[in-house]
């Protein structure tokens, strides 16, 4: 019997594949070369009439995770502020082509002192590989354990944002003119910069596997207390004190295009955090989950430890306008704001503020100069509120 042929895509079909069927004779190629399935692979599916019986979701039986309703259908929500945040998010893309570095380039290799230049060398050494991080942690531990699509949509737009920031940094880097063998190793050679990431691998790692049963309540716990520390300390202090030091450059009107990423990446954690902790709130209601007050202070002790020693590796020798003191002091001012907003305990009774400038940072209320920067201004932001 004549064995039916399926064209060969175009480039116009998949630009990427402009070498198939290059070495064929023919214009066609059978179903078994491109790797078609057969329409067997599809017997398994349920009949019609099943399918038609199927009751509609109620919102009400959605969850964070357990949830035993179909993950495919996005409304009725039962978290619409996720949907929001969402939207919100999609109001707020740029991309690090949008700011000009020329000057960046300058004041670095002419105006920069050597500590100074220390100092954005590491900050960028240390982000470049936690976003990357970030973006494992989210993809693979935290998403896919949603069971509502509302959530999950918009951490699908989260994951995109970590990717975006990893490509500032290596802008950053690239533009710079930097080693960048010796800046993505640093974390594995520095021993301050790799106490942090490696905090943060054994505090997430343990809940990347996809098959962590969420219904056995020890593990739920560790979930929470994963998901916790994610959006709390390393996206909500570690992230939004970690820019601080290329800010403090900035204020003095140096390093102006790389500070101007960072704003923008500020802008995406604080919407990071801020919705991670809202859906930490939201699981520790639904789960009627009691979080070990011990295990949350060492958690809170054991990450101010490594951000203590990450600040005096950074700023051993202090810049203009910032110190290892006050990067220190910040974290626990923000720290104390973090577990205020999950309505915990503060882990460092009495930390003031040390920084009176970086809230500022997030709103980027400020003039621009259309022929210098290209206007992305964000539309949302300033109504985010701690």
């Amino acid at each position: 019997m004549k064995q039916l042929k399926t064209p060969i895509l175009t480039a116009w079909d998949n630009p990427l594949t402009h070498a198939i069927g290059s070495n064929q004779s023919s214009a066609f190629v059978t179903p078994e070369v491109m790797n078609v399935p057969s329409a067997t692979a599809f017997s398994g599916e349920p009949p019609l009439e099943k399918i038609a019986s199927l009751a509609p979701i109620n919102p009400d039986d959605k969850r964070i995770v357990n949830a035993s309703t179909d993950i495919n259908q996005l409304a009725p929500f039962k978290y619409p502020w996720a949907w929001e945040f969402f939207l919100n998010a999609n109001k707020n893309h740029w991309t690090p082509l949008d700011i000009n570095m020329a000057q960046d380039v300058y004041d670095y290799h002419h105006k920069l002192t050597v500590e100074e230049r220390h100092v954005y060398e590491n900050v960028l050494a240390y982000l470049t590989t936690s976003d990357i991080l970030a973006m494992r942690n989210i993809g693979l531990a935290v998403m896919e354990k949603m069971t509502a699509p509302e959530l999950q949509i918009y951490q699908a737009r989260q994951v995109y944002e970590e990717a975006l920031h990893t490509w500032t940094y290596q802008h950053c880097i690239e533009t710079i003119g930097l080693d960048q063998g010796d800046i993505y190793n640093r974390y594995r050679v520095v021993p301050e910069i790799y106490g942090k990431i490696r905090l943060a691998n054994q505090r997430l790692s343990n809940v990347l596997t996809s098959d962590l049963d969420l219904t056995n309540r020890d593990n739920l716990e560790e979930f929470a207390m994963s998901y916790l520390f994610f959006a709390a300390v390393f996206e909500g202090c570690w992230f939004y004190n970690g820019f601080s030091p290329i800010f403090a450059l900035q204020r003095r009107g140096l390093m102006k295009g790389s500070a101007e990423q960072l704003q923008y990446i500020m802008r995406d954690e604080v919407m990071h955090c801020a919705f991670g902790l809202r859906v930490v709130r939201q699981l520790l209601l639904e789960e009627k989950l009691t979080l070990d007050p011990k295990a949350l202070q060492t958690m809170w002790e054991e990450s101010d430890a490594a951000e203590e020693a990450y600040a005096g590796y950074i700023l051993r020798d202090p810049i203009l306008g910032y110190n290892a003191e006050d990067h220190h002091g910040q974290f626990r001012y923000i720290a104390n704001r973090r577990a205020r907003q999950l309505n915990l305990t503060e882990p460092f009774p009495g930390a003031t503020l040390r920084l009176d400038w970086l809230d500022e940072q997030a709103s980027m209320r400020k003039e621009k100069n259309f022929f210098e920067t290209r206007v992305t201004e964000y539309q949302t932001g300033a109504a985010l509120s701690w």
